[in-house]
């Protein structure tokens, strides 16, 4: 049901025109303290993808949808940890700023193993 006082057209235009943020997230799990560290040109799509698959039991990291399953929905937190900052810089790739974020979130937190869900570098969605 569109917000009130706007139709749908409006409301699909209004979100086509919001900008995109580009940058770095995580789902955590809050149980065991594992994470799933990832990136996107575009955060919010990923964030409600892998919220969404993990709740159709479609995951297709299955240490991630086996805890999902044992520990539940309430067990997990979805957050957007960095956003990359835009910069007017006719030198700026956001691509290039994407992957030094990855690499340096990767170095902190080391999601591997015990500690996390992935398996090689950050996938980006």
């Amino acid at each position: 049901m569109p917000a009130p006082g706007k139709t749908r057209a409006e409301l699909r235009r209004a979100y086509k025109e919001t900008p995109r943020q580009a940058g770095i997230f995580q789902i955590k799990n809050s149980k065991t303290g594992k994470i799933l560290l990832g990136s996107s040109t575009n955060l919010h799509g990923p964030l409600n993808k892998h919220r969404f698959i993990l709740s159709i039991g479609r995951h297709d990291n299955a240490a991630l949808q086996s805890d999902w399953n044992q520990f539940g929905p309430d067990a997990f937190s979805f957050e957007i940890l960095e956003i990359v900052k835009p910069s007017d810089d006719p030198s700026f790739c956001l691509e290039d700023e994407l992957t030094l974020l990855e690499q340096i979130w990767l170095e902190k937190l080391r999601p591997f193993g015990e500690r996390g869900y992935n398996h090689g570098p950050i996938r980006r969605d």
